[in-house]
């Protein structure tokens, strides 16, 4: 068993974190965090910004892994103390609140890196005999609870890390699709891509440090805001690898064939099996650009125009509606109701005309269009673009600093959205008078349909140190219990993992839950894939 699996380090010697979000070089530091503190300080004043240095991984006393490898599988494996500590928690919150308080709970026994599929087949054998816990793991940056062993009832756990899965294997250029493996990361993909001219155009934020494999397990949402939303869209077909055996979906742009066998496995959260590769639609790359930014005086105006877009049938690549607390603090912009950020792109004909049509659109509910072209690089989108690639780095220096610094998001339908945000407006504010004394809500819609807008919050709260951990609990459970309550989805794109799980349970149908759980017992029965992900471990 080789003695150190981490790939921390890049070949630009950029080294991942293994406590917080990204590489340690970009972390907030020197203007940039002095000002992020400013900004706090002005709108929190009670906040205590003492900073907590995260603990040394040779100070975290993790206990001895639990189990020896066979020898055919020893290569693979490594139970280094940072590789270890850099698996045991996704890269939420909860996550990193954790880790720098040195909880290391619950950590993996072995990494394991398989090298093709029959590894994997091997590995699952081996676990399936000895009753071993399998965390399937891509980049790790789930942020629900996804990727942590947070159960004490199997003798050893193991992380499937399929980074080394990380090819794309075929390019079909007629169908404009591409056979590519699971473990990929964004970058690597796009990279692979380019030069054929082609694009999945799927850009979560996590895009930098998450594989294909995982957007297809949780169901992730990209950064475009209308049309090819979620990765689901962008499926032809799919390889999935079970302790029962290897099953694959035939290529096809369309079925009417029964249930979609692809379906079953897209949001299974490595409960079901491992995806091993996938087939995806292709788009070509976008040469024509137009975008512009609105601002409104009235936040309902603002909604108001935003549901027009979405039902203009204009499909904009971008319409990010940022209310007027998240205008301020990460757009820079000061204004009565807020701004939406309207984007176009095409890689076939210009698309002027349409920005034109949504700008229109946008003046008819009370809007003003910020000059697209004019001072560009000054604009309200470039800034909230600038800060949102920013936002996981500063979410971990405040999180060093005891501020409580979350998101949770949703969707529902237009005609339900005023009450839902009223009451989760209101929920959050009883919920910071309680916990911590005051709090900022903060809300954006990230995705949007003509039949609804995905919100997305945002919580900033002057934190304890040592008590965070169960403060954000408090907050999440009493937003949570409002979407539950107004029947909007626990989650819209950040999957189920084990935080969502009491209120998923609630959501979905208990006839589904019963088909789940019979295909769990069908495909995993020894019950050893990531126990506890949006199913109870059979007793």
């Amino acid at each position: 068993m080789r003695e150190s699996g981490n790939d921390a380090t890049t070949e630009t010697a950029r080294t991942r974190s293994w406590w917080g979000w990204g590489t340690i070089e970009d972390a907030a530091t020197g203007p940039e965090l002095e000002a992020l503190l400013a900004r706090i300080t002005a709108l929190l004043p009670n906040a205590d910004l003492t900073d907590h240095q995260p603990p040394e991984v040779t100070a975290l006393n993790l206990p001895a892994a639990r189990v020896t490898p066979p020898s055919s599988l020893a290569s693979l494996c490594s139970d280094d103390l940072l590789d270890r500590a850099s698996h045991a928690h996704g890269k939420g919150f909860r996550d990193v609140a954790r880790n720098l308080q040195g909880d290391m709970s619950h950590a993996p026994d072995l990494v394991i890196r398989p090298q093709n599929e029959q590894d994997i087949i091997d590995v699952l054998d081996w676990c399936t005999e000895n009753r071993h816990a399998v965390i399937p793991y891509g980049g790790g940056s789930s942020v629900v609870g996804g990727v942590e062993p947070r159960f004490t009832d199997f003798p050893a756990t193991v992380t499937l890390d399929l980074g080394r899965l990380n090819q794309v294997l075929e390019i079909d250029h007629t169908s404009r699709a591409a056979r590519i493996q699971a473990g990929v990361l964004g970058p690597d993909l796009e990279n692979a891509l380019r030069p054929h001219g082609l694009s999945l155009r799927h850009f979560p934020q996590s895009f930098e440090f998450s594989t294909l494999g995982g957007w297809l397990a949780t169901r992730a949402g990209g950064h475009y805001a209308t049309r090819l939303t979620h990765i689901d869209d962008m499926v032809e077909s799919m390889r999935v690898v079970s302790p029962t055996g290897v099953g694959e979906s035939w290529r096809l742009p369309g079925s009417g064939a029964g249930p979609s066998p692809d379906r079953m496995f897209l949001g299974s959260e490595g409960t079901l099996g491992l995806i091993t590769e996938a087939w995806m639609r292709l788009q070509e790359r976008p040469v024509h650009r137009a975008g512009a930014s609105v601002i409104f005086d009235s936040f309902e105006e603002a909604v108001e125009a935003t549901r027009a877009v979405a039902q203009s049938g204009l499909d904009p690549a971008n319409c990010r509606l940022l209310d007027t607390v998240e205008s301020a603090l990460n757009a820079g912009i000061t204004t009565g109701g807020g701004v939406l950020v309207l984007g176009f792109e095409s890689a076939d004909h210009p698309v002027d005309i349409q920005l034109a049509r949504a700008t229109e659109l946008c003046r008819q509910h009370g809007g003003t269009v910020h000059d697209p072209v004019e001072n560009r690089s000054a604009s309200p989108a470039q800034a909230w673009r600038t800060s949102f690639l920013r936002m996981p780095y500063h979410r971990d220096a405040l999180a060093r600093r005891s501020m409580i610094l979350e998101t949770f998001e949703t969707s529902c339908t237009w005609d339900a959205f005023p009450a839902l945000h009223a009451a989760v407006t209101e929920a959050a504010q009883h919920a910071f008078a309680d916990v911590t004394g005051s709090g900022l809500l903060t809300c954006r819609f990230t995705h949007v349909y003509p039949d609804g807008p995905a919100p997305y919050y945002g919580v900033y709260a002057p934190g304890k140190w040592g008590s965070v951990l169960s403060q954000w609990d408090e907050i999440k459970s009493a937003v949570s219990e409002v979407l539950v309550k107004h029947h909007a989805t626990i989650t819209h794109h950040h999957a189920v993992g084990r935080d969502h799980r009491p209120w998923y349970d609630r959501q979905r149908p208990e006839l589904f839950a019963s088909a789940l759980a019979g295909a769990k017992r069908a495909l995993d029965p020894a019950g050893v894939l990531n126990p506890g992900v949006l199913l109870q471990p059979a007793s």
